[in-house]
C-alpha cells in the first residue's frame, strides 16, 4: 500500500507539470497557422499554387475532403524570426514542404512515412527546419500524398524557434518519463503481487498496464526515439491497436474486479460485445488503412461510444447490487470518460484539434490505471480482512470441535491427539467424582451439569499452565503434564474438595495417577490402565483420596 502511494505522488507531480507547462508547449514560441486545402490534380506545381491562393478551400474542415493526395496552403506567416515548423503526425505516405520567402525564392524539403523518424519529436510531432535565407519566409505549401485524413491532412502547424523547441522537448520528456515510469512501477509491483497472491483481477490489470505503456510509448513518439527506422504509418497502426486494446482491457479488468453479480445477464453479454468491437475495429483499421480509412476510423469511434454508453450501465448495476468497489470505479472512470467524450467529439468534427486534447488520452489512461491500482490495494486489504475472518472462524470451529460442549475442556479425541507423541515421561492423573449418580438424583441433571462445570473450572485452575486437561467420560477427567514439571496430587485433591458447588453441596473426588512414556498409542493404553487401576484403588479405600500406580506396585 505504501508503494502504491509513492507512485500516486509521482504521477500527481507529472499532472502538475502538465498543467503548468501547457501554455508554453501549446504556443511553441510562435503562432499557429490556419491552412486551406486543394485536392491534388495533374500538372499542379508549387509556384503556380503560391500565385493562386484562391484555388484553395479555406471554408471546409479538412476531414470533409476524404482520403487521397492534397495541396495545403498556409496563411501568410506573421512577421518574426522563426526557424522551425512543427505539426502533428498523421497517416500519410509522403509530404513535400515548399517554403516561399519574401524575395520570391522557394525552398523545398520533405519526408516519407519511412523517413519520418528523423523529424519526429516528443508528443508525436513532426518538426522540420526552415532553411535560412536572406529574407524571411512568408508562406508554406505542403504536397501531401496518401493521406488517410482520419483527423486531418496537415494538423496543427505551428512556427517557432529551436530554443523554444528544446524547452518543449525537455518538458515533454519529463512528463512522459514520469507518467510511463509510474505506470511501469505499478506493473512491476502488481506482477510481484500476482506471483504472491494469484488473483485473477491482478492478471487482467497487469495486461491493462502493459497496453497503456505500449500506447504511451507509441503515441508520445518515444518508440520512434528508440527505433528511429520504424515506419511512421506502422507506428500509427500499432498505436490504434494498443488504444483499442487498452480500452478493451479496462472492461476486461472491470469484469474480473467487480463481483460476478454486477455483470450478470444482459450486461455481461453487452460487455463481451463491446470488448470484441474494440479489438475488431482497432485491428481492422490497423490492417486495412488507408483503404476506406475514414470509414474504419468511424467504426473504431463507434466502438468507443459503445464503451462510454456501457460504463454508466455498469455503475448503475454496481450501485443496485451494492458492490463494495463502486466508488473506486466511479472515480477511476471519471477522467477517462470526460476526455474520451472530448476525443469522440473531436473525431466527429464537433470540436477543433488541440495538442493537449490529443495527448489527453494517455493522461486519462494513466489516471485510470493509478486509481485502479489504489482500488486493487483496497480490494487486497478487504481480501486480507476476509481471510483473517475466515481463519478466525476456522480456528473457532476447530476449537469447538476439540472442546467438550458442557465444560469447555478438551474432549477425549482432542486430548489424545495432543497427548500422544510427547518425548519425555508424562504424568497422567485421572479424577472421578464420587457418587455422581446420587448428585444427579438429589439436585437433578441440570444441577449435575453445573457441578461438572464447577469441577472443570477448579481442575483447570489447579494444574500447571502447560498441562492438558480433558473430560474423557461422564464424570471422569484426565490431566497430562510433563513428569519433570510434576503435579502435587494432594494439593489438587484439596483444591477440588474445597470447590464451591451448587446448593453448597459437598462433592468429593477420587484420583489415580501414573508416570510413564507417551510416545505411541500403546503407551497411552498402558498408562491409562495403570492410572485407572490406581483410581479404583482410591475408591476401594473409601473415596476422597488419591493413589499412585507406582505406590501400589511397591506395596504389592
Amino acid at each position: 500500500m505504501e508503494a502504491a502511494w509513492r507512485i500516486v505522488w509521482r504521477m500527481v507531480a507529472a499532472c502538475l507539470a502538465l498543467v503548468l507547462s501547457a501554455p508554453a508547449a501549446a504556443s511553441l514560441g510562435g503562432p499557429k497557422l490556419n491552412v486551406c486545402i486543394a485536392r491534388a490534380e495533374r500538372g499542379m506545381a508549387a509556384p503556380a499554387l503560391f500565385a493562386r491562393p484562391d484555388r484553395f478551400d479555406c471554408a471546409h474542415d479538412q476531414r470533409s475532403f476524404g482520403s487521397g493526395d492534397f495541396w495545403v496552403l498556409s496563411q501568410p506567416i506573421p512577421p518574426g524570426r522563426f526557424d522551425v515548423i512543427r505539426m502533428s503526425s498523421v497517416f500519410q505516405d509522403r509530404v513535400t514542404l515548399h517554403i516561399l520567402y519574401a524575395d520570391g525564392t522557394i525552398r523545398t524539403l520533405g519526408f516519407t512515412s519511412a523517413t519520418t523518424g528523423r523529424y519526429l519529436k516528443m508528443g508525436a510531432a513532426i518538426q522540420l527546419p526552415i532553411p535560412r535565407a536572406s529574407t524571411p519566409p512568408v508562406r508554406l505549401l505542403w504536397h501531401v500524398e496518401g493521406a488517410g485524413n482520419q483527423r486531418g491532412i496537415v494538423l496543427g502547424p505551428v512556427v517557432g524557434t529551436h530554443r523554444r523547441d528544446d524547452q518543449v522537448e525537455l518538458m515533454l520528456a519529463g512528463f512522459y518519463g514520469v507518467l510511463i515510469g509510474g505506470i511501469a512501477a505499478l506493473l512491476i509491483y502488481n506482477l510481484a503481487l500476482v506471483a504472491a497472491l494469484r488473483q485473477g483481477f491482478q492478471i487482467s490489470y497487469c495486461l491493462l498496464l502493459g497496453c497503456i505503456i505500449g500506447y504511451a510509448l507509441s503515441t508520445s513518439g518515444i518508440l520512434t526515439q528508440i527505433m528511429p527506422a520504424i515506419d511512421n504509418n506502422s507506428r500509427l497502426r500499432l498505436n490504434w491497436v494498443l488504444l483499442g486494446g487498452s480500452a478493451a482491457m479496462v472492461l476486461v479488468f472491470a469484469r474480473s474486479f467487480f463481483e460476478r453479480r454486477v455483470f450478470a445477464g444482459w450486461l455481461g453479454h453487452a460487455a463481451n460485445g463491446v470488448i470484441a468491437a474494440l479489438f475488431l475495429s482497432s485491428w481492422t483499421a490497423a490492417l486495412l488503412s488507408p483503404w476506406h480509412a475514414i470509414a474504419l476510423d468511424r467504426a473504431m469511434t463507434c466502438s468507443f461510444v459503445a464503451l462510454m454508453l456501457l460504463v454508466p450501465a455498469v455503475l448503475v448495476r454496481a450501485w443496485r447490487v451494492r458492490s463494495d468497489y463502486l466508488w473506486v470505479f466511479a472515480i477511476a472512470w471519471g477522467a477517462p470518460i470526460v476526455f474520451a467524450g472530448m476525443r469522440i467529439a473531436q473525431a466527429m468534427g464537433l470540436i477543433g484539434w488541440h495538442f493537449w486534447l490529443d495527448q489527453s488520452t494517455i493522461l486519462s489512461m494513466a489516471v485510470e490505471a493509478l486509481l485502479s491500482g489504489i482500488g486493487i490495494a483496497y480490494r487486497l486489504r478487504l481480501l486480507q480482512h476476509q481471510r483473517d475472518e475466515a481463519r478466525e472462524r476456522e480456528m473457532l470451529a476447530r476449537a469447538l470441535a476439540d472442546a467438550d460442549p458442557l465444560t469447555g475442556l478438551l474432549n477425549r479425541r482432542a486430548f489424545l491427539h495432543r497427548a500422544i507423541g510427547r518425548q519425555r515421561p508424562q504424568l497422567l492423573v485421572l479424577a472421578d467424582l464420587d457418587h455422581f449418580k446420587v448428585i444427579n438424583e438429589t439436585i437433578g441433571h441440570d444441577g449435575g451439569d453445573e457441578v461438572l462445570r464447577s469441577f472443570a473450572r477448579t481442575l483447570a485452575d489447579a494444574v500447571p499452565e502447560d498441562a492438558l486437561v480433558a473430560r474423557i467420560g461422564g464424570e471422569e477427567f484426565a490431566v497430562v503434564v510433563d513428569a519433570a514439571t510434576g503435579l502435587d496430587v494432594d494439593a489438587l485433591l484439596h483444591a477440588l474438595r474445597g470447590a464451591r458447588m451448587p446448593f453448597d453441596m459437598m462433592v468429593t473426588t477420587s484420583i489415580g495417577s501414573c508416570t510413564g512414556p507417551l510416545l505411541r498409542e500403546t503407551d497411552w493404553k498402558d498408562l491409562y490402565r495403570q492410572a485407572d487401576r490406581a483410581l479404583y484403588a482410591a475408591k476401594a479405600a473409601g473415596r476422597d483420596r488419591a493413589r499412585d500406580a507406582a505406590s501400589l506396585s511397591m506395596a504389592a
